[in-house]
């Protein structure tokens, strides 16, 4: 059985200034898809010039925070919203959502690719494979700020949270996410995405993959407080939102792929 290092959410103190490490991960999150950015930009057929990268990452980042607070106001804490207006505003008491941040990138990258004359896919498949570092770093701030703990295990690797009123070994399931939707995630499409692929193909991968992989650690993740279980007696909230996301993904990807007919087109991923 393992211990929570139980570190100080505070990252960096300069007089009155507090820089917490929940938002350092952001500012991690946003760094890394800027050079990953650019990096791809310097690819022959790239949709996007090293240039506009900065303004690509800029209204990203405006997506991923109004849409991730958003949707966790609305898909996991609506009844708190009614009692209390004003924690809508409330970001630095934490409370994103991933499905909320993904759906407010969508219609920013949609605005942004009528901004710029490109083709919507495109830019879809240009971000894509620069997204997965930073859901990894998101991830350890939840590990680094004890929230979205996984459920009891006896496993050697369970982990007793100092916050946790139980005192129980749990999955750090922040972990797990931080490995397959951080790591693997960007590792499986950072390679498919090295070789020009049909238009759509590697945003349809990163749906299909990020849903199966959160999906999976669901089972392992203590379901949201005052959710529970959603459906059938064992499917979280989480769970219930990646089922479009699968099949989404899946559909996106196989029209993709029949669309070119098994070649790979000049779009460039």
């Amino acid at each position: 059985m393992l211990h929570h290092p139980n570190f100080d959410p505070v990252a960096v103190q300069l007089g009155p200034l507090k820089v917490h490490w929940y938002g350092l991960m952001y500012l991690l999150a946003f760094a890394a898809a800027w050079w990953l950015a650019r990096l791809r930009a310097r690819r022959p057929g790239a949709p996007l010039s090293p240039e506009q990268v900065e303004d690509l990452i800029f209204w990203g980042a405006i997506g991923v925070v109004v849409g991730g607070r958003l949707g966790y106001v609305l898909f996991y804490g609506f009844d708190h919203l009614v009692a209390d207006p004003t924690w809508l505003l409330r970001v630095w008491e934490g409370g994103m959502a991933f499905h909320g941040g993904l759906l407010g990138v969508i219609a920013v990258m949609w605005w942004f690719a009528r901004r710029h004359g490109q083709h919507i896919g495109d830019i879809f498949d240009f971000v894509a494979p620069i997204v997965p570092l930073g859901l990894g770093f998101g991830r350890i701030g939840n590990f680094i700020g004890q929230e979205l703990w996984g459920r009891p295990t006896d496993l050697p690797w369970g982990m007793v949270f100092p916050r946790d009123p139980l005192a129980l070994a749990r999955h750090p399931s922040q972990l797990y996410q931080a490995a397959l939707e951080g790591l693997v995630l960007f590792l499986i499409l950072w390679w498919y995405s090295a070789r020009p692929r049909p238009r759509f193909a590697v945003s349809g991968l990163f749906l299909l993959c990020y849903g199966l992989f959160r999906f999976a650690v669901e089972f392992a993740r203590e379901p949201d407080a005052g959710i529970g279980f959603v459906a059938f007696g064992w499917m979280t909230r989480g769970q219930l939102l990646c089922l479009p996301m699968i099949v989404a993904g899946l559909a996106m990807f196989v029209w993709a792929q029949r669309r070119a007919g098994g070649s790979t087109p000049a779009a460039t991923a």
